[in-house]
């Protein structure tokens, strides 16, 4: 009988499990570890929900350093959250008389512009959790925000006047105001400050020259309201989300061919509700996203045009989408008055 194992030699079988089933072993010191798919990021869980807001979120957004994220909306109320840990709402900005329709940092970190339909769009100090300024002109809401990437402080805002406003946060009153006709639904600048790229009812998306104070060119494919427009991370092209349901990529280097619209996305849906859902870039470019009225989250492959993510979750129109600045995170808010993060491959 020399040749039977031992009982304490323990034979190796091999068991197939689903990769998403946790799998518990002992660890050296006969603890039981759970071991299941690898994490992908300093997050406390997979998925987090933020809970708090009392009305539709329409803008969410990371800060710069990614260690917060700020969100307003419907509730004029801006909530500032930790990322790590337990996500806890640290901070409530109150001030606006009407919902917030889009909020950004300034690359620093340090402000937060936010503009609403209360006519007016307001700078803050993210340190020490203030208004700093109150920026007055629009003769009505205000849809659209944005804040230049260098230089000064420089603002624009889009509005239902059908007016675009160029504000520096160092002087008082208006900087510059450009007529567009019609209501102004996005706005953003290129990457110099040099041009503010506007987005609105008409269709067109429109580039307009600081020091001429007019039209450079106008990029014409979308056909219908464009919702949210967002300058890629090295400033060559201008990504831009539509109520005719297409993502699209326009290349705005300064020699770029005529035909400027490079790439088209679709599979993501505006409906009845007609919010400005918005769109962003991931970090490094290779990712786009844009918000959804069929409460799904779409992240696309820049390159190949192919969806990497219909991620379901929200029980409203996702309004806002954004990329965490370091790490393989994405942030979601909706018209259900909830956040999610949730780690993405």
């Amino acid at each position: 009988m020399e040749f039977k194992r031992k009982a304490s030699e323990s034979a190796i079988v091999a068991v197939k499990r689903p990769r998403n089933e946790l799998v518990a072993h002992t660890g050296q010191d006969g603890a039981l570890v759970e071991t299941g798919p690898p994490r992908l990021s300093n997050l406390d869980a997979p998925i987090m929900l933020l809970t708090g807001h009392e009305g539709d979120i329409y803008t969410s957004k990371f800060s710069p350093d990614g260690q917060m994220l700020a969100s307003s909306g419907f509730d004029r109320l801006i909530f500032f959250w930790t990322v790590y840990g337990e996500c806890d709402n640290f901070a409530v900005l109150k001030g606006h008389t009407g919902a917030v329709m889009e909020l950004h940092f300034s690359t620093d970190g340090n402000s937060l512009i936010t503009a609403a339909t209360d006519k007016t769009v307001a700078l803050w100090d993210v340190e020490v959790g203030s208004r700093i300024k109150k920026l007055k002109g629009h003769k009505t809401f205000v849809n659209t925000c944005h804040i230049a990437r260098r230089g000064p402080q420089l603002i624009c805002s889009g509005s239902d006047d059908g007016t675009i406003k160029l504000w520096d946060a160092r002087k008082r009153g208006c900087q510059q105001t450009f007529e567009n006709t019609y209501q102004v639904t996005a706005v953003t600048f290129n990457d110099t400050a040099e041009q503010i790229l506007s987005g609105g009812i008409d269709n067109d998306i429109k580039v307009w020259d600081l020091r001429k104070n007019d039209i450079l060119y106008r990029l014409r494919g979308h056909a219908d309201t464009v919702t949210g427009l967002e300058l890629s991370p090295d400033g060559s092209y201008l990504l831009s989300n539509s109520m005719d349901n297409t993502v699209r990529i326009w290349d705005v280097r300064p020699f770029a061919p005529q035909e400027r619209c490079v790439k088209v996305f679709q599979g993501h849906q505006h409906t009845f509700e007609k919010n400005l859902l918005r769109c962003a870039w991931s970090p490094d470019g290779s990712k786009v996203s844009a918000g959804s009225g069929d409460r799904y989250l779409y992240i696309w492959d820049t390159t190949s045009r192919r969806i990497l993510y219909k991620l379901p979750g929200h029980a409203g129109s996702v309004n806002e989408v954004d990329f965490h600045p370091q790490e393989p995170i994405v942030l979601s808010c909706s018209s259900d008055k909830k956040i999610f993060l949730g780690e993405i491959e």
